[in-house]
């Protein structure tokens, strides 16, 4: 099936959870500070295992940095 990450379309097997994806996709580096929503929903990090992803949804990776 077809996902979205960052506006990038990725192919991944049917009913692949919101973790498996973010793993199979090693190219984004989750770490300490990385928020994930799906559809402009927030999906908190301990919700990502039992979060199954479905045809076309999108995923924004967002990751918080220091500044001032």
């Amino acid at each position: 099936m077809t996902i979205y990450i960052n506006n990038e379309a990725n192919e991944i097997e049917s009913s692949a959870s919101l973790q498996k994806a973010l793993q199979h996709f090693s190219s984004f580096n989750i770490a300490f500070g990385t928020a994930i929503a799906v559809n402009n929903k927030v999906v908190p990090k301990n919700g990502w295992e039992n979060y199954f992803l479905k045809e076309n949804d999108k995923i924004l990776v967002i990751r918080a940095s220091q500044g001032g």
